[in-house]
């Protein structure tokens, strides 16, 4: 449930780790500011106009915790470098497709198990600071093995013919 400080500051706390579930790591960049063609009306789908993105990948304790090598983490250059191809290249008209294709590549291409994408586009209207969407996901659940191939491999193990033990 979200508390009424949560709503009041836009601040709602990533998910808790718990005695069956692995310590969650986060990264993020916020404040991404961007040029796109984006929306609904005509006014806006004729020249880019400014949005500002703010996003949280969480991955199951980062291996680059121990080894201290960014290929076991999400490199936040490369997301960069991402999000700016993606404002150039999409072709969604609104804020909400825009959060949700941001949030499929983090899952899907960077491996994320947990996202929160805020997408804004700040003085949209004179008498507001900023509007926009925020977003959370989750990746979707390993597949289990089927039952059928791991009974084989420990029936299977170590039976090659010609092997002696």
């Amino acid at each position: 449930m979200t508390s009424l400080n949560a709503l009041s500051t836009g601040f709602v706390a990533a998910p808790q780790a718990s005695a069956d579930v692995a310590p969650m790591d986060l990264i993020f960049i916020e404040g991404f500011t961007g040029q796109t063609v984006i929306g609904i009306h005509d006014t806006e789908l004729h020249r880019p106009q400014p949005i500002v993105i703010d996003l949280h990948a969480g991955l199951m304790r980062s291996r680059a915790c121990d080894t201290d090598r960014i290929g076991d983490t999400i490199d936040y250059g490369v997301v960069r470098e991402r999000l700016q191809r993606l404002l150039a290249e999409h072709k969604v008209q609104l804020l909400e497709a825009f959060a949700e294709t941001i949030a499929e590549i983090l899952i899907g291409e960077f491996g994320a198990r947990w996202v929160r994408v805020k997408v804004v586009k700040p003085r949209k209207f004179d008498d507001v600071q900023a509007v926009g969407v925020q977003i959370e996901r989750f990746a979707p659940a390993a597949e289990p093995a089927p039952r059928s191939a791991t009974v084989l491999q420990v029936i299977g193990g170590g039976m090659v013919p010609g092997s002696h033990p």
